[in-house]
């Protein structure tokens, strides 16, 4: 603590940044309990004949918020995989990954870096369908890509290791980077995969669509059922608050030593004021009583001996030397509280 019972700099740089962490860490908690809570009350339609009628049922022939889910199907030509035969599908994401080593000149190690250095991804419409032929129901699914979840398939992926000369091998070292290769992946959403969509169902003449929700809620394309996906977004609630609870505890913890100190520090300044004014009362009467020119030289502790030492650097001459001898290490002023760095006798003549 800093003078006047203050919390230093470094104090207050560090509650604040606690601070300032909990409510970030809270904030992220409730962005993604409100994901949960509006996952868990999302309304589950069943692909099949009878969803038409829902939505004609439903206010401005929409669900906002709906769960379906169905298998892929593609509805104009499919994209053939440019690695893999008889692989189609209707999504299809190409990588180029460049993979390297750089040195780190504060750890003095060699760490691993990855940069995308080309992505092209293509799509072309599908529809969910159900799994069972001869339902006649189909839903059409818009704009995927901005799905939160999109679920897509590795079905290639090679690594190129970078093939280097000795001389390159040194120059790789003084610049401080090795290449290691490039990684070439292709992942694909197949025609057949089966689907959890969730989103806005909407009836637009005659289609039914799967688009994303106007209210901001997340929107998914995701391989795993609707179980599994609500118990995902689950776990991550109950870790973002984890964090934060732990967050919140150190937060607090921080904010009791602080006041604690600053309590500390108040006691001891009243008592310091306490003993100060006992002292200058006690002085008063005895300069009050009869002999008091004799008292008025007499040591502020025994009130007995006369005063005999000169306290440097605060000048105060306010006690005898048994009293200065006993006072408890490290030895300071009776008057002023001011640490003793030297005592010079005094002699009366």
């Amino acid at each position: 603590m800093e003078g006047g019972g203050r919390p230093s700099a470094s104090q207050a740089v560090l509650l604040a940044a606690s601070t300032a962490v909990t409510a970030l860490l809270y904030s992220v908690y409730r962005q993604k309990a409100r994901v949960a809570r509006g996952l868990e009350g999302a309304r589950k339609v069943r692909l099949d004949g009878d969803l038409r009628a829902v939505l004609l049922e439903a206010p401005g022939r929409c669900v906002p918020y709906a769960v379906i889910e169905g298998v892929v199907r593609s509805v104009k030509e499919t994209l053939s995989s440019q690695f893999v035969e008889s692989c189609k599908g209707v999504v299809q994401r190409l990588t180029l990954q460049e993979h390297k080593m750089v040195w780190n000149r504060t750890t003095h190690l060699w760490n691993d870096y990855e940069k995308i250095i080309h992505q092209r991804t293509n799509t072309t419409p599908f529809d969910l369908v159900p799994a069972e032929d001869g339902a006649g129901v189909a839903v059409r699914v818009m704009k995927p890509l901005e799905a939160a979840e999109l679920s897509l398939e590795t079905v290639y992926e090679k690594f190129h290791p970078s093939v280097q000369s000795f001389t390159d091998v040194i120059g790789h070292y003084i610049s401080g980077e090795r290449p290691k290769g490039i990684q070439e992946t292709e992942q694909m959403l197949k025609v057949g995969t089966a689907l959890t969509g969730v989103g806005e169902l909407v009836l637009d003449n005659a289609t039914i669509k799967l688009q994303p929700p106007k209210q901001g809620m997340p929107y998914y394309l995701s391989s795993l059922d609707f179980e599994s996906l609500l118990q995902k977004q689950e776990s991550s609630v109950r870790f973002w608050k984890i964090l934060t609870v732990v967050s919140g505890f150190a937060t607090c913890a921080v904010l009791f030593f602080l006041l604690r100190k600053q309590y500390r520090h108040h006691r001891e300044r009243q008592h310091l004021r306490q003993m100060q004014e006992e002292f200058r009362q006690a002085q008063e009467r005895l300069m009050n009583t009869e002999g008091g020119e004799t008292l008025k030289n007499a040591c502020v502790v025994c009130l007995s001996s006369t005063k005999s030492c000169v306290f440097l650097e605060c000048g105060h001459v306010c006690s005898c030397h048994d009293c200065y001898q006993a006072l408890p290490n490290p030895k300071k002023c009776p008057i002023c509280r001011q640490s003793i760095t030297r005592v010079v006798p005094l002699y009366n003549s």
